[in-house]
């Protein structure tokens, strides 16, 4: 045996004591990103069956052309187009993109869009929002970090809902009551035709006295 060889026990012993590499020991999912998703997809899941949701564009989905709905449309893939709703909300989310102008009654941006935004009621933009466009809306909610590179517009917003609200309220007019017919004799005629009658009898019966 050598100076620099090592007893054959401790080598034996110094191998056992080296930690094994282990590379599956560390996990790539974040235990937020999984519950968030989760929670999201069944917050979707219950809007859909209660009838809030009509309509989802899902991660990786490309649609083209126009878009029109009545009560909440969810866009997490592309959307390109136009896209318009009289009383619908539109909900972009952070990995959503829009690519159209957009006419709805209130609309929550978190992803992105490139078109004018038009909402008659509200619109918010949230902290990852991205928006290339104009807008306008007579309430509006911005969120630090949100990103906006066009017009915006409230006063006008505002006044068009006072005006089409000033429309509706002379639009609506309340019903006039039903007059209520009651009917009438006219027995003036008849009293007259009587009234002769009395007089005729009277001088027949002066006469016969003569």
């Amino acid at each position: 045996m050598g100076r620099g060889n090592r007893p054959e026990s401790e080598t034996s012993d110094y191998n056992r004591e080296q930690p094994s590499s282990s590379y599956n020991t560390y996990s790539t999912e974040n235990p937020a990103a999984v519950s968030k998703a989760i929670s999201e997809s069944d917050s979707m899941a219950r809007d859909i069956k209660e009838g809030r949701l009509s309509g989802f564009v899902g991660h990786g989905t490309t649609l083209t052309g126009e878009t029109n709905f009545h009560a909440m449309l969810r866009v997490d893939g592309h959307l390109i187009g136009t896209v318009s709703s009289d009383s619908g909300t539109l909900i972009v989310g952070t990995n959503g993109q829009v690519d159209a102008n957009i006419s709805v009654a209130a609309a929550m941006i978190n992803g992105a869009v490139n078109g004018d935004i038009v909402a008659s009621e509200k619109l918010q933009l949230g902290r990852t929002a991205r928006v290339l466009g104009n807008i306008q809306a007579p309430r509006l909610i911005v969120e630090e970090g949100a990103i906006l590179e066009g017009s915006c517009s409230m006063l006008r917003a505002r006044e068009t809902q006072e005006e089409e609200a000033n429309v509706a309220e002379e639009t609506y007019e309340e019903p006039e009551p039903t007059p209520t017919s009651v009917g009438i004799i006219d027995d003036t005629s008849e009293s007259a035709q009587a009234y002769l009658l009395d007089e005729e009898d009277e001088e027949l019966t002066d006469a016969a006295a003569v």
